[in-house]
Protein backbone atom coordinates (compact mmCIF):
# COMPACT_ATOMS: atom_id res chain seq x y z
CA UNK A 1 0.00 0.00 0.00
CA UNK A 2 1.14 3.57 -0.71
CA UNK A 3 0.13 6.76 1.04
CA UNK A 4 -2.44 8.89 -0.75
CA UNK A 5 -1.14 12.35 -1.64
CA UNK A 6 -4.06 14.66 -0.94
CA UNK A 7 -2.32 17.52 -2.78
CA UNK A 8 -1.70 15.60 -5.99
CA UNK A 9 -4.89 16.61 -7.77
CA UNK A 10 -6.30 20.15 -8.19
CA UNK A 11 -3.94 21.54 -5.55
CA UNK A 12 -5.77 19.41 -3.02
CA UNK A 13 -8.85 21.61 -3.31
CA UNK A 14 -6.91 24.57 -1.93
CA UNK A 15 -7.14 28.04 -3.42
CA UNK A 16 -4.90 28.75 -6.40
CA UNK A 17 -3.36 31.42 -4.14
CA UNK A 18 -2.55 28.82 -1.46
CA UNK A 19 0.03 26.10 -0.88
CA UNK A 20 -1.22 22.58 -0.33
CA UNK A 21 0.82 20.82 2.35
CA UNK A 22 0.62 17.06 3.02
CA UNK A 23 0.11 16.25 6.66
CA UNK A 24 -0.85 12.60 7.20
CA UNK A 25 -1.67 10.08 4.50
CA UNK A 26 -4.80 11.26 2.71
CA UNK A 27 -4.85 14.60 4.53
CA UNK A 28 -3.51 18.02 3.76
CA UNK A 29 -3.47 21.63 4.99
CA UNK A 30 -4.07 24.68 2.82
CA UNK A 31 -1.93 27.72 3.64
CA UNK A 32 -2.50 31.04 1.84
CA UNK A 33 0.52 32.37 -0.02
CA UNK A 34 2.40 35.45 1.13
CA UNK A 35 0.34 38.57 0.59
CA UNK A 36 -2.97 36.71 0.91
CA UNK A 37 -5.20 35.87 3.84
CA UNK A 38 -7.93 33.30 4.38
CA UNK A 39 -8.52 29.70 5.34
CA UNK A 40 -6.54 28.28 2.43
CA UNK A 41 -9.64 27.22 0.58
CA UNK A 42 -10.45 30.86 -0.08
CA UNK A 43 -7.54 33.33 -0.15
CA UNK A 44 -7.92 37.05 -0.81
CA UNK A 45 -5.30 39.72 -1.34
CA UNK A 46 -4.22 41.62 1.72
CA UNK A 47 -4.74 45.36 1.18
CA UNK A 48 -2.21 47.05 3.48
CA UNK A 49 -3.90 50.42 2.95
CA UNK A 50 -6.84 49.29 5.08
CA UNK A 51 -4.76 49.29 8.26
CA UNK A 52 -3.08 52.46 9.51
CA UNK A 53 -3.13 53.93 5.98
CA UNK A 54 -0.56 51.34 4.94
CA UNK A 55 2.12 53.03 7.02
CA UNK A 56 1.84 56.15 4.87
CA UNK A 57 1.84 59.62 6.36
CA UNK A 58 -1.45 61.16 7.46
CA UNK A 59 -1.22 63.61 4.54
CA UNK A 60 -0.47 60.90 1.98
CA UNK A 61 -2.55 58.59 -0.18
CA UNK A 62 -1.95 54.85 0.09
CA UNK A 63 -2.40 52.94 -3.18
CA UNK A 64 -2.38 49.15 -3.30
CA UNK A 65 -0.08 47.82 -6.03
CA UNK A 66 -0.25 44.08 -5.33
CA UNK A 67 -0.80 41.49 -2.61
CA UNK A 68 0.17 43.22 0.65
CA UNK A 69 2.05 45.83 -1.38
CA UNK A 70 1.38 49.57 -1.62
CA UNK A 71 2.94 52.91 -2.47
CA UNK A 72 2.58 56.17 -0.59
CA UNK A 73 2.16 59.49 -2.37
CA UNK A 74 1.90 62.83 -0.61
CA UNK A 75 -1.37 64.66 -1.15
CA UNK A 76 -1.53 67.86 -3.20
CA UNK A 77 -0.05 70.69 -1.20
CA UNK A 78 2.52 68.43 0.49
CA UNK A 79 5.95 67.10 -0.48
CA UNK A 80 7.97 64.13 0.70
CA UNK A 81 8.43 60.39 0.19
CA UNK A 82 4.90 59.49 1.28
CA UNK A 83 6.07 58.18 4.63
CA UNK A 84 6.79 61.75 5.66
CA UNK A 85 4.91 64.63 4.01
CA UNK A 86 5.62 68.29 4.64
CA UNK A 87 3.21 71.13 3.89
CA UNK A 88 4.25 73.26 0.91
CA UNK A 89 3.76 76.97 1.51
CA UNK A 90 2.47 78.49 -1.73
CA UNK A 91 3.89 81.81 -0.59
CA UNK A 92 7.40 80.39 -0.29
CA UNK A 93 7.82 80.22 -4.05
CA UNK A 94 7.69 83.35 -6.22
CA UNK A 95 5.63 85.09 -3.54
CA UNK A 96 2.77 82.72 -4.35
CA UNK A 97 2.23 84.38 -7.73
CA UNK A 98 1.30 87.64 -6.00
CA UNK A 99 2.70 90.99 -7.08
CA UNK A 100 6.17 91.85 -5.78
CA UNK A 101 4.41 94.72 -4.01
CA UNK A 102 1.90 92.42 -2.30
CA UNK A 103 1.86 90.32 0.86
CA UNK A 104 1.12 86.61 0.30
CA UNK A 105 -0.70 84.73 3.08
CA UNK A 106 -1.28 80.97 3.10
CA UNK A 107 -4.90 80.31 4.07
CA UNK A 108 -5.50 76.60 3.50
CA UNK A 109 -4.30 73.79 1.29
CA UNK A 110 -3.56 75.04 -2.24
CA UNK A 111 -5.04 78.43 -1.32
CA UNK A 112 -3.51 81.79 -0.50
CA UNK A 113 -4.46 85.44 -0.51
CA UNK A 114 -2.58 88.35 -2.10
CA UNK A 115 -2.92 91.81 -0.52
CA UNK A 116 -1.17 94.91 -1.82
CA UNK A 117 1.30 96.46 0.61
CA UNK A 118 0.62 99.86 2.17
CA UNK A 119 0.87 102.73 -0.34
CA UNK A 120 -0.06 100.38 -3.20
CA UNK A 121 -3.44 99.56 -4.70
CA UNK A 122 -4.67 96.68 -6.82
CA UNK A 123 -6.00 93.15 -6.59
CA UNK A 124 -2.84 91.68 -5.08
CA UNK A 125 -1.68 90.18 -8.36
CA UNK A 126 -1.15 93.64 -9.82
CA UNK A 127 -0.25 96.37 -7.33
CA UNK A 128 0.56 99.94 -8.28
CA UNK A 129 2.10 102.78 -6.33
CA UNK A 130 1.82 106.45 -7.24
CA UNK A 131 1.72 107.21 -10.94
CA UNK A 132 5.16 108.83 -10.89
CA UNK A 133 6.63 105.45 -9.83
CA UNK A 134 4.48 103.54 -12.28
CA UNK A 135 5.76 105.52 -15.27
CA UNK A 136 9.21 104.01 -14.75
CA UNK A 137 7.95 100.43 -14.34
CA UNK A 138 6.23 100.31 -17.74
CA UNK A 139 8.32 100.36 -20.91
CA UNK A 140 5.51 102.21 -22.71
CA UNK A 141 5.80 105.16 -20.31
CA UNK A 142 9.37 105.03 -19.01
CA UNK A 143 10.68 107.63 -21.49
CA UNK A 144 8.15 110.16 -20.22
CA UNK A 145 9.45 109.49 -16.70
CA UNK A 146 13.05 110.17 -17.72
CA UNK A 147 12.04 113.50 -19.30
CA UNK A 148 10.29 114.47 -16.05
CA UNK A 149 13.36 113.49 -14.03
CA UNK A 150 15.72 115.39 -16.32
CA UNK A 151 13.71 118.56 -15.73
CA UNK A 152 13.07 117.83 -12.03
CA UNK A 153 9.29 117.92 -12.60
CA UNK A 154 7.70 116.28 -9.55
CA UNK A 155 4.13 117.64 -9.80
CA UNK A 156 2.62 114.15 -10.05
CA UNK A 157 4.48 112.70 -7.08
CA UNK A 158 2.08 114.56 -4.75
CA UNK A 159 -1.22 113.25 -3.35
CA UNK A 160 -3.19 114.15 -6.50
CA UNK A 161 -5.40 112.99 -7.96
CA UNK A 162 -3.92 113.38 -11.45
CA UNK A 163 -4.74 112.16 -14.93
CA UNK A 164 -1.81 111.60 -17.30
CA UNK A 165 -1.82 111.27 -21.07
CA UNK A 166 1.58 109.76 -21.83
CA UNK A 167 3.01 109.52 -25.35
CA UNK A 168 4.34 106.00 -25.84
CA UNK A 169 8.11 105.63 -25.41
CA UNK A 170 8.83 104.97 -29.09
CA UNK A 171 6.92 108.14 -30.05
CA UNK A 172 9.00 110.29 -27.68
CA UNK A 173 12.19 108.67 -28.95
CA UNK A 174 11.45 109.16 -32.63
CA UNK A 175 9.81 112.61 -32.80
CA UNK A 176 12.51 115.09 -33.93
CA UNK A 177 10.69 117.99 -32.27
CA UNK A 178 11.63 116.72 -28.80
CA UNK A 179 15.28 117.76 -29.21
CA UNK A 180 14.20 121.19 -30.41
CA UNK A 181 11.87 121.67 -27.42
CA UNK A 182 14.65 120.69 -25.02
CA UNK A 183 17.11 123.07 -26.73
CA UNK A 184 14.59 125.91 -26.59
CA UNK A 185 13.76 125.24 -22.94
CA UNK A 186 10.06 124.54 -23.54
CA UNK A 187 10.02 120.77 -22.89
CA UNK A 188 8.64 121.30 -19.37
CA UNK A 189 5.62 123.11 -20.82
CA UNK A 190 5.03 120.29 -23.31
CA UNK A 191 5.20 117.67 -20.56
CA UNK A 192 2.82 119.57 -18.26
CA UNK A 193 0.37 119.83 -21.14
CA UNK A 194 -0.04 116.05 -20.77
CA UNK A 195 -1.04 116.30 -17.10
CA UNK A 196 -4.41 117.11 -15.56
CA UNK A 197 -4.66 118.00 -11.87
CA UNK A 198 -7.42 117.44 -9.31
CA UNK A 199 -9.04 114.71 -11.42
CA UNK A 200 -8.88 110.93 -11.61
CA UNK A 201 -10.44 110.47 -15.04
CA UNK A 202 -10.93 106.92 -16.22
CA UNK A 203 -11.61 106.08 -19.85
CA UNK A 204 -15.37 105.99 -19.29
CA UNK A 205 -15.23 109.42 -17.63
CA UNK A 206 -13.38 110.88 -20.61
CA UNK A 207 -16.13 109.74 -23.00
CA UNK A 208 -18.53 112.09 -21.23
CA UNK A 209 -16.53 115.33 -21.40
CA UNK A 210 -15.21 117.46 -24.26
CA UNK A 211 -12.53 119.65 -22.67
CA UNK A 212 -10.15 119.49 -19.70
CA UNK A 213 -7.51 121.92 -18.50
CA UNK A 214 -3.91 120.72 -18.29
CA UNK A 215 -1.37 121.70 -15.65
CA UNK A 216 0.20 123.85 -18.36
CA UNK A 217 -3.04 125.86 -18.37
CA UNK A 218 -4.23 125.14 -21.91
CA UNK A 219 -7.31 123.10 -22.76
CA UNK A 220 -7.17 119.57 -24.12
CA UNK A 221 -10.04 118.80 -26.48
CA UNK A 222 -11.58 115.31 -26.23
CA UNK A 223 -13.66 113.63 -28.90
CA UNK A 224 -15.15 110.15 -28.93
CA UNK A 225 -15.94 108.39 -32.19
CA UNK A 226 -15.78 104.88 -33.63
CA UNK A 227 -15.08 103.48 -30.17
CA UNK A 228 -11.93 105.57 -29.82
CA UNK A 229 -11.01 108.53 -27.64
CA UNK A 230 -9.00 111.17 -29.47
CA UNK A 231 -7.25 114.18 -27.92
CA UNK A 232 -6.95 117.41 -29.93
CA UNK A 233 -8.23 115.53 -32.99
CA UNK A 234 -4.96 113.59 -33.42
CA UNK A 235 -3.72 111.63 -30.39
CA UNK A 236 -5.62 108.40 -29.75
CA UNK A 237 -5.70 106.70 -26.36
CA UNK A 238 -4.27 103.23 -27.04
CA UNK A 239 -3.85 101.96 -23.45
CA UNK A 240 -6.00 103.17 -20.60
CA UNK A 241 -6.85 103.05 -16.91
CA UNK A 242 -3.51 102.20 -15.31
CA UNK A 243 -4.70 103.28 -11.88
CA UNK A 244 -2.19 104.28 -9.20
CA UNK A 245 -2.60 105.56 -5.66
CA UNK A 246 -2.72 109.19 -6.77
CA UNK A 247 -4.20 109.05 -10.25
CA UNK A 248 -4.50 107.26 -13.56
CA UNK A 249 -2.29 106.87 -16.64
CA UNK A 250 -3.49 106.69 -20.26
CA UNK A 251 -1.03 105.99 -23.09
CA UNK A 252 -1.44 107.93 -26.34
CA UNK A 253 0.08 107.53 -29.81
CA UNK A 254 0.99 111.19 -30.46
CA UNK A 255 2.59 114.04 -28.54
CA UNK A 256 0.19 116.80 -27.49
CA UNK A 257 1.45 120.28 -28.33
CA UNK A 258 0.11 123.30 -26.41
Amino acid sequence: CSAIDACESSNGGCSSKAECRRTTPGNRACVCSAGYTGDGIVCIEINPCLVNNGGCARNAECTQTGPNQAVCNCLKGYSGDGKTCTYISLCSQNNGGCSEFAICNDTELTERTCTCKPNYIGDGFTCRGNIFQELLRNSNTSRFYFHLEALSIRDISGPGPFTLFVPRTDILNSDPRVKDWIAKGVMAQVLRYHMVGCANLLYKDLTEITNITSLHGDLIHISYSQNSLVLNNKAEIILSDAVGTNGVIHVINQILVP
